[in-house]
């Protein structure tokens, strides 16, 4: 699969993710055919980083399998820990997403038409 076809699926599934809900890396690669292409993933989504906000595929409702905000350097401070507890989100941790209450798993809320 080229990257780019491999980014747009990867958006695609991120912009699917409810407001006051996470994914991980691995659950995004898993769901596009990638078992093995978490990394992937966020390198598909660190392309985002100078995005507007406005329309913005919401990358900061991705983090990693623990619920850790591995993502968060590139939202600039504390921001994508701010973006998610507007929406609802809370914490195990200072890092830490609640993965038992805010856990969204595209291969179980999904289509895979969407990849289409």
């Amino acid at each position: 699969m080229p990257k780019n076809d491999f980014y747009q699926k990867v958006y695609r599934v991120v912009e699917q993710i409810p407001v006051g809900r996470v994914t991980s890396y691995g659950a995004i690669a898993g769901f596009i055919g990638v078992k093995s292409g978490a990394r992937m993933v966020g390198y598909a989504l660190n392309q985002l980083a100078d995005q507007p906000l406005e329309g913005a595929v919401p990358a900061h409702r991705v983090v990693n399998r623990l619920g850790q905000l591995t993502g968060r350097a590139y939202f600039g401070g504390d921001a994508m820990r701010e973006r998610l507890e507007q929406e609802g989100v809370t914490f195990k941790e200072e890092y830490t997403v609640d993965m038992d209450k805010h856990f969204w798993d595209p291969s179980e809320e999904l289509n895979s038409g969407i990849l289409s």
